[in-house]
């Protein structure tokens, strides 16, 4: 029988188990599990080079800048997008050899949940912050989950070789914000190495070993997972205890279905096949699960043979915030992209899709995403990995409609709202977002959050430079250009990170684009009435330009219900029917264009208008 599988949420509400004591045996005192969390930009990838370097994980012929970013997007961008596992050996100055398992992180705000699973497989994380810049919104962001999930933090200072660094300052920053002495902080350069064999010995002395809370029992934690298309799904696991082996049977008990296990393995940082994988260690193993949806991240691997009685808590379910729509350029792609997508989303779990249909793009996919540059990846990603042609509509939130008869409806697609007559309201999901900027700049950054329907709540000095700005404002508006116009407006220097408020009710309406008095479903979107014309205008007059002429003129609209707000029109092209009239009476020129003109009255009345690929990219590329 398959046995519950608990999440976070309702882990408080298992039946209370009688309490096995916790212990710590001689092979797990040897053992260290922790990863690197950090802001965006401040050292995370440079500082794991050099961890791998000192503990000589890497053979010095196989040493390369950014050497976990084994993605193509991630080297090329500079950027960390998935969490990689790695196992290092370290012999400390006392003559004591230690086991680590260190998880590299992403620092940017849409890949905080990739954090959030790296962090549930450690007991410790080294929390880096630029000696340069100072604490930053998504520091302030990991460090409280970090604190929320019971990890030991050892702040390190990266970058004090730079003449810009003011080691001090940040540290007083430190322990205002987290409560951490300044006395704990650790002043290094991952660029040079200096101070780096520090933080190695405080991993060893700080950060407590793993403990064994069932000992009896075999309880592992999935916490990512991968596709190989040979061998089936990696799953990546974190032992809490007992041991898993090559040949025996294990229960992922989300699913309730058994494996025989056929390869376990350590990360070094490729996969390594060992002979078990025992509590404390983290590592993956292989069980020929051709079937991507049986792995949940989050569950439990236990033993076939003595199930655990006590599952562990999971994560917590995470709920996409942008959501678009991902349609094949060619019709006949469609079965390849749906391939992709669900591969794809077994290597990310807070990727989600299901299947829709448009009449202007055929059948695809409606998407979600945790954020803009986590749509963005993925985009690329199927681009490149998987050789998918892909076209995406323009991104959107989910709306909560209170319809007239009390009911409530979730709205992610324009399409779906109901006619205005049907609902009483609309409620758009709202942000609290932490935004770090100059003392000086703190008059710019207030506007751009009030153009972007946003309050302020709350400031804080960070130090005699630096301002914290608690806001909140519409996720919608912060969707687009929000972070490029941030970034302008503060010459690169401010920073910000963002969290769920919920929803409130706001004046949105549905515009709709017309074709030559048509609407276009695509073309569809939810705005506030304020920004209505003003979007309306600006996609009629990409169309104008990018719809061919035809025999008659076709009329661009943009409108809210009945109400036409904006209109251009594409001018008809006129084939000069006269030219073969060489002299002659004028009167035969005439009845020619006057049969001309009776001809085209009639295109008008009966005439389709053919919309080219090019004009649905054009509308997405165009910014509110």
């Amino acid at each position: 029988m398959a046995m519950k599988f608990y999440r976070e949420e309702d882990a408080a509400a298992a039946p209370a188990a009688p309490e096995a004591p916790a212990r710590t045996t001689p092979q797990l005192a040897q053992i260290r599990n922790f990863s690197i969390i950090a802001h965006i930009d401040h050292g995370k990838t440079t500082l794991s080079d050099r961890l791998l370097e000192l503990t000589d994980a890497v053979a010095s012929r196989e040493r390369r800048d950014q050497m976990l970013d084994d993605m193509e997007l991630e080297r090329e961008r500079g950027i960390t997008i998935k969490a990689h596992p790695v196992r290092m050996t370290y012999k400390a100055r006392d003559g004591q050899v230690y086991q680590f398992n260190f998880i590299d992180t992403p620092g940017h705000v849409d890949f905080s949940y990739e954090v959030s699973r790296s962090l549930s497989a450690c007991e410790g994380a080294l929390l880096l912050v630029d000696a340069t810049q100072g604490v930053e919104a998504q520091t302030v962001a990991h460090a409280y989950l970090a604190i929320n999930n019971h990890v030991k933090i050892i702040p390190v200072l990266n970058k004090t070789d730079m003449p810009t660094a003011d080691a001090e300052s940040v540290e007083r920053q430190i322990e205002d914000m987290f409560a951490i002495p300044q006395e704990e902080c650790l002043r290094v350069s991952a660029k040079t190495g200096d101070g780096v064999v520090e933080v190695l010995e405080a991993i060893v002395e700080r950060i407590p070993p793993p403990v064994s809370e069932h000992p009896g029992e075999v309880r592992g934690l999935v916490f990512d997972s991968e596709y190989d298309p040979f061998r089936g799904g990696v799953i990546y696991v974190r032992m809490f205890d007992g041991a898993i082996r090559r040949g025996e049977r294990i229960r992922l008990m989300g699913s309730g279905k058994d494996y025989e296990i056929k390869e376990v393995g350590v990360f070094t940082p490729k996969f390594e096949p060992v002979e078990a994988l025992e509590a404390g260690q983290v590592g993956y193993f292989m069980a020929n699960i051709k079937n991507v949806n049986e792995i949940e991240i989050g569950d439990t691997v236990t033993s076939t043979r003595q199930p655990t009685e006590h599952p562990l808590a999971g994560f917590r379910t995470m709920h996409p915030m942008v959501f678009t729509g991902l349609y094949p350029i060619d019709a006949d792609d469609y079965e390849k992209l749906k391939f992709s997508l669900e591969k794809l989303a077994l290597n990310d779990s807070s990727f989600q899709y299901q299947v829709e249909s448009s009449v202007a793009l055929g059948f695809g996919f409606r998407c979600g995403f945790l954020g803009l540059l986590h749509m963005e990846i993925v985009q690329e990603r199927l681009r490149r990995e998987y050789d998918c042609d892909i076209i995406a509509t323009y991104p959107g939130v989910v709306y909560r409609v209170l319809m007239n008869d009390g009911s409530t409806r979730e709205v992610d697609n324009p399409i779906l709202l109901p006619q205005p007559t049907e609902y009483q309201s609309v409620e758009e999901p709202i942000v609290k977002m932490f935004l770090i900027c100059m003392g000086d700049q703190i008059g710019d950054m207030m506007k751009l959050v009030m153009d972007k329907r946003g309050t302020i709540d709350r400031t804080e000095s960070l130090d005699t430079k630096r301002v914290m700005l608690t806001c909140t404002l519409p996720l919608n508006e912060i969707l687009i250009d929000f972070h490029d116009r941030l970034k302008s407006l503060s010459r690169g220097y401010a920073s910000m990170d963002y969290e769920e408020a919920g929803y409130r009710e706001g004046d949105l309406v549905k515009l709709d684009i017309l074709v030559h008095g048509e609407p276009v479903e695509a073309f569809s979107c939810i705005v506030h009435r304020d920004k209505a014309e003003a979007r309306g205008r600006q996609i009629c007059e990409v169309l104008v330009d990018i719809i061919p002429p035809q025999q008659f003129s076709i009329a661009i609209q943009a409108a809210i219900g009945a109400k036409i707000i904006a209109r251009t029109t594409v001018r008809a092209y006129r084939k000069d029917v006269t030219a073969k009239c060489y002299g002659g009476d004028v009167t035969r020129k005439r009845k020619l264009l006057e049969k001309q003109k009776e001809g085209k009255k009639r295109m008008k009345q009966f005439g389709k208008v053919g919309i080219p690929q090019e004009a649905f990219i054009a509308v997405l590329k165009t910014q509110p």
